[in-house]
């Protein structure tokens, strides 16, 4: 029984021989070379070639079934890739996508610039101690893929609540001015004023008596919060 199958096997791959020698209406088609790895479920020849028919069917033998055309392999994919495409799930006849390079995370590095290091009470003018702030800053920012630089402005609690509002923005503005003259792009800075709204100091200047003593006491409440985002 082996030999008689054998001997079958034999003529089939003799008869796909001739008739892929033999000239013919049909597209040529590429071989398919198994790796001879496994039970290879279709006729091969001594190149290890699977015999097709004269229209370009592979040649099946009593081994076939859809596990081995999955699993006997012709190069990186699966010989039935090639001669039982609609069997073979598709995911094992394409290559893998490499995955992408995880993009670099953004980096947050909140700055708080000391009030009294950039501003004296009611004033929007850096002092030279403010300015010394924002050249490390400056430097900071070009050292990253800067994304935004976003600049708040506070005041105490002294005066109106309109007045401390634009008083809050002048002095992001000034910031802003500032780190523009150092060479950051002006585009990627962005301003905000919250006047008296966020003060830090809580209510432990509530019980100071006397204005120099309580604008001394609110100096914390007086400062330009800075954020630097990007990535590294």
């Amino acid at each position: 029984m082996i030999k008689q199958t054998k001997k079958q096997m034999f003529m089939l791959a003799a008869i796909a021989s001739i008739g892929l020698s033999a000239p013919s209406a049909f597209a040529q088609v590429n071989d398919v070379v198994v790796s001879g790895a496994g039970e290879i479920p279709y006729v091969i020849d001594a190149r290890n070639v699977v015999a097709r028919s004269g229209t370009g069917l592979c040649w099946r033998t009593g081994y076939w079934s859809p596990a081995a055309a999955s699993t006997a392999l012709a190069g990186e994919f699966p010989v039935g890739c090639a001669c039982d495409a609609d069997i073979v799930p598709a995911d094992k006849c394409t290559a893998p996508v490499a995955a992408a390079a995880p993009a670099p995370k953004p980096t947050a590095d909140k700055v708080k610039l000391a009030a009294d290091a950039l501003f004296d009470f009611d004033k929007a003018t850096l002092k030279p101690e403010g300015q010394a702030k924002l050249n490390e800053l400056a430097a900071q920012a070009k050292s990253l893929k800067l994304e935004v630089i976003l600049a708040v402005g506070h005041t105490d609690r002294i005066g109106s609540e309109a007045y401390n509002q634009r008083l809050s923005e002048r002095r992001a503005a000034a910031v802003k001015t500032y780190l523009v003259s150092q060479g950051v792009d002006a585009n990627r800075i962005y301003t905000e004023g919250k006047g008296e709204a966020q003060p830090v100091t809580g209510n432990q200047c509530d019980k100071v008596r006397g204005r120099a003593a309580l604008i001394s006491c609110l100096q914390p409440d007086r400062r330009v919060e800075v954020e630097v985002i990007g990535s590294k």
